[in-house]
């Protein structure tokens, strides 16, 4: 039987932010490691997680399959810090090991029978190997180029035959998976996230945990007087959303009583916005107790009626927490292509009684004064 020249499936991590973090970087890149070792945890077998210089590589168990590079691949794309994802092959350091593995990676696919043009892309971290980045370029394309008879095409190829030459191996791979991109979480503070059950809050959770915040998701449901379905459904939202840090965690309050004591002051038109105020003040209470430094909402200006600039105002006087709106600036169309990216537009769109149905003015108020609020609360 003839042995494999491609040597050892494994995976690696290309980061984004995080180079840039200068005399800070180290402390991202163990967070980051941190945060992908917990996202392999439970894979039922040990990864090697290595990092280099601007890239991390996660080596397999010796024997490994290319099922378990996948599985590790489709793990850590979801873990925010890395901008890509390949599957790569680990081989010798030895430029004939590198031509051969690059010729057994094209073998049988269907591109290459279909003649697509091509190019290889070398990148040399080690300075020690005997051929420059073009040199290599040159030789393994050359090589390719006689035994597949592909067009070369170095400004827009269809297909890119990756080298990557580092300090013990050479990586050599096509193609690969974008990663979320961002900051690794944990690496800017703790969060919570007022989590309704629609659209906006979960893609306004996850571009702060993008952003490297992690947060707790809190919930309010109109209990005694709704069913549990909404928090059924935020569960559902948290899980989802679970996969992008690890370790969540949702509280729910209920509302319901509350929400009646608002509705009968007798200021219909104000309710909404003293629902929300109401909500602020809870919300920050808890995240004291979670030592929590921002509130996170999913508020984009002008969306409905609690969301104008004056109402927006009047909602940011009610706590001193931070009030952070990752979505402000997006419209609906926006903000559903994004929940529909992550996962969660399905989930928000499943029937729910949410707490906010108990408080559904005719018309409510679109410019409150916090003078008339205050005095609702009082």
């Amino acid at each position: 039987m003839t042995m494999s020249a491609l040597g050892e499936p494994c995976v690696l991590l290309k980061l984004g932010e995080v180079v840039l973090k200068g005399n800070n970087r180290e402390i991202f890149e163990r967070t980051l490691q941190a945060n992908i070792k917990a996202a392999l945890k439970d894979l039922g077998f040990k990864v090697d997680v290595r990092q280099r210089h601007g890239v991390i590589a996660l080596f397999l168990p010796e024997g490994s399959g290319v099922e378990r590079a996948d599985a590790v691949a489709g793990r850590v794309g979801y873990v925010p810090g890395l901008v890509w994802i390949h599957r790569a092959w680990r081989v010798a350091k030895d430029p004939s090991a590198v031509t051969k593995a690059a010729i057994e990676l094209l073998a049988d696919r269907e591109d290459v029978r279909r003649g697509v043009s091509f190019a290889v892309r070398s990148r040399r971290r080690d300075k020690r190997f005997p051929l420059t980045s073009m040199e290599l370029d040159r030789s393994v394309g050359g090589e390719l180029n006689d035994i597949y008879g592909l067009p070369v095409d170095l400004k827009n190829p269809e297909l890119v035959v990756s080298i990557e030459v580092d300090r013990d191996e050479v990586f050599v791979f096509t193609g690969g998976q974008p990663g979320q991109g961002g900051l690794p979480v944990g690496t800017s503070g703790r969060g919570l996230v007022l989590m309704s059950g629609g659209i906006d809050s979960p893609v306004a959770a996850y571009r702060m945990m993008r952003r490297g915040l992690r947060v707790d998701f809190l919930h309010f449901s109109g209990i005694p007087f709704t069913t549990s379905e909404s928090i059924y459904k935020a569960y559902a939202l948290v899980r989802a959303l679970d996969r992008f840090q690890g370790r969540s965690r949702l509280w729910v309050v209920p509302f319901g009583k509350a929400q009646q004591s608002i509705k009968a002051s007798g200021q219909d038109r104000l309710a909404v916005i003293s629902q929300r105020r109401l909500m602020l003040k809870t919300a920050e209470e808890v995240a004291r107790r979670l030592r929590a430094r921002a509130l996170i909402t999913g508020d984009s200006l002008g969306q409905v009626s609690s969301q104008t600039l004056q109402n927006i105002t009047a909602q940011d006087d009610a706590v001193d927490l931070p009030i952070l709106r990752p979505l402000i600036g997006l419209d609906k169309t926006e903000i559903m292509a994004e929940a529909r990216r992550i996962g969660t537009l399905e989930i928000s769109e499943l029937p729910d009684e949410d707490c906010c149905t108990l408080l559904a003015p005719r018309r409510a108020e679109t410019a409150a004064k916090i003078a008339d609020l205050k005095q609702i609360e009082r």
